[in-house]
């Protein structure tokens, strides 16, 4: 996910994302039954596996809708800081899925291709069907990384790369079709299992990426570079350091120690710190800022010098 993608937490945004997810749930469990029904029919193994990935995106739908839903929750007396790492588990749940639907497809693809005589010449309505898919799901793609765009959710962001997938997925099971149509019948089991691996490869991302989010993973160096220099460029403030962060959901909890005047009064130094903290949250995608006030001599330093 690009690292200058912020979360928007406006609740007239909401249903926008929530509307998106809807659409793909609809066109999901239309080629869902479609590819099914058209593999079994035409004997394309390549298009069944192809309609399992479409029944994982599926439900990978859902899992983003419960997701979005409890993310929104406000903090309460067990979850201090929120829920917005319902979304890292969301993550870490499609991971797992695709994983194991991808293990799936490349045991069966496996399987077909060493058994002899196994591979037979497929219905042209396979072509047909993939050609169909391939069409709709790059469309899907890009209205879903439109929204996700527009409201900066990482989580969003995934489920439509996720259906970008798809469609390379249906564009190597259409090529594996046409070859099996043009007498190169194993061309068909091999189509299903490099969409095993192109499934299992981005399972493994999804997972390991939220894996590393819920322990506590820092944000990138040039995000953190850019906060930090937000923090210097408020007035009042002398240094900066012993900078933290680390990711909730797709918003930035922060921790920071900043110098001020020793000689200024509490007060004053409180009043400098807030004006640094509001200035990060409005320039970055941060959920909190944690300061630690640190007074730097600044006359002595000057007269000794």
């Amino acid at each position: 996910m690009n690292p200058s993608v912020q979360f928007s937490t406006d609740p007239d945004e909401l249903p926008a994302g929530r509307r998106s997810t809807l659409v793909s749930v609809a066109v999901n469990i239309t080629l869902t039954m479609a590819q099914a029904v058209a593999g079994i029919y035409s004997g394309s193994q390549a298009l069944i596996a192809d309609s399992i990935h479409s029944l994982s995106d599926l439900i990978s739908d859902f899992v983003v809708l419960f997701a979005g839903r409890h993310s929104q929750k406000a903090a309460d007396a067990d979850h201090a800081y929120g829920h917005l790492r319902y979304e890292n588990a969301a993550s870490l749940m499609l991971g797992v899925l695709l994983l194991l639907v991808g293990a799936g497809m490349l045991w069966s693809a496996v399987l077909k291709i060493q058994a002899p005589h196994s591979s037979a010449p497929v219905h042209v309505l396979a072509l047909w069907v993939a050609l169909a898919a391939l069409v709709i799901k790059e469309s899907l793609f890009r209205y879903m990384f439109a929204v996700a765009t527009r409201l900066r959710s990482g989580m969003l962001m995934a489920n439509a790369w996720h259906a970008r997938s798809d469609a390379a997925s249906s564009l190597v099971v259409a090529l594996g079709i046409g070859g099996n149509l043009l007498g190169f019948t194993k061309l068909d089991p091999i189509a299903a299992l490099i969409v095993g691996l192109m499934v299992s490869r981005m399972g493994l991302k999804f997972f390991w990426n939220a894996l590393q989010d819920l322990m506590d993973r820092a944000v990138s160096a040039p995000e953190s570079e850019a906060i930090e220099q937000t923090l210097r460029n408020t007035p009042g403030i002398l240094g900066v350091h012993d900078l933290r962060t680390r990711k909730m959901g797709d918003l930035i909890s922060v921790d920071v120690h900043l110098e001020v005047n020793a000689l200024l009064t509490v007060a004053q130094g409180h009043e400098i710190l807030q004006e640094a903290e509001q200035r990060v949250r409005a320039q970055h995608n941060v959920l909190d800022v944690l300061t630690h006030m640190d007074p730097l001599w600044v006359d002595v330093e000057h007269r000794g010098a």
